[in-house]
């Protein structure tokens, strides 16, 4: 009779190499499991006074490594204060002369305008007698209406002096004004610019006139206006 026996023998090499392998799964696993966390967010950033300019500070968590954090929003401010000037040129008085209804007796002032206004400026220039009114007699006019009985010619005219001395590109300057002035409400434009101009050099910038013809009936005397005029700077 032949009898088998079966021996069970005990590898210990094929339990370490089992084992390595499910150490090296487990450390694989470990391994994933930290490159997929986020980074950390370590402090902020904030601006003192604005809640709405808060952000996080945000670590890549390595070492060696960087820490970032970013406000966008932070505005600067600043101001530059409007400026405006006009320079008469005489002694704030135009004399006409001695007044013949033969012609136009005329005299003129320069005016000079400077601004920084970002649309330029314009002078108006308005009588406050509505003509050369009589010293001794108030209802008698030098102007164009025929209320005191007599039709004279009152005027106001303005032009261009000097070329412009504005460097900033596409300023334009009129001044064209040829008008009877025969009241006191209307503001005559004798100039206008559109940009930016410097007040610099001679006062030149424009010239405005006032002519005054008499008629042969218009009483003899003193005659005066004032006259108003106004800069007015478009910012």
């Amino acid at each position: 009779m032949l009898i088998f026996v079966g021996i069970l023998f005990f590898n210990p090499f094929y339990m370490r190499t089992n084992t390595n392998k499910l150490i090296s799964w487990a450390l694989l696993a470990s391994m994933m499991l930290v490159s997929g966390v986020s980074a950390a967010t370590i402090g902020t950033g904030t601006v003192v006074g604005s809640g709405a300019l808060t952000s996080s500070v945000v670590w890549n968590d390595t070492f060696p490594g960087t820490a970032t954090g970013t406000i966008n929003g932070l505005v600067i401010k600043a101001r530059i204060q409007p400026t405006l000037n006009m320079t008469i040129t005489g002694s704030g008085v135009i004399d006409l002369g001695l007044l013949t209804p033969a012609g136009y007796s005329s005299g003129s002032v320069n005016i000079e305008i400077g601004t920084n206004a970002a649309n330029g400026a314009s002078v108006t220039a308005k009588s406050t007698n509505g003509g050369l009114k009589n010293v001794s007699d108030a209802t008698q006019f030098i102007n164009s209406l025929a209320t005191d009985g007599a039709v004279d010619s009152y005027k106001f005219a303005s032009a261009i002096v000097a070329a412009t001395d504005s460097t900033i590109g596409g300023f334009v300057q009129t001044a064209a004004l040829n008008t009877e002035v025969n009241n006191t409400t209307t503001s005559h434009v004798i100039y206008t610019s559109n940009k930016p101009q410097a007040l610099s050099g001679p006062t030149d910038d424009f010239s405005f006139t006032v002519s005054a013809q008499p008629n042969a009936q218009s009483p003899a005397g003193d005659y005066n206006d004032v006259v108003i005029v106004t800069v007015t700077g478009n910012f």
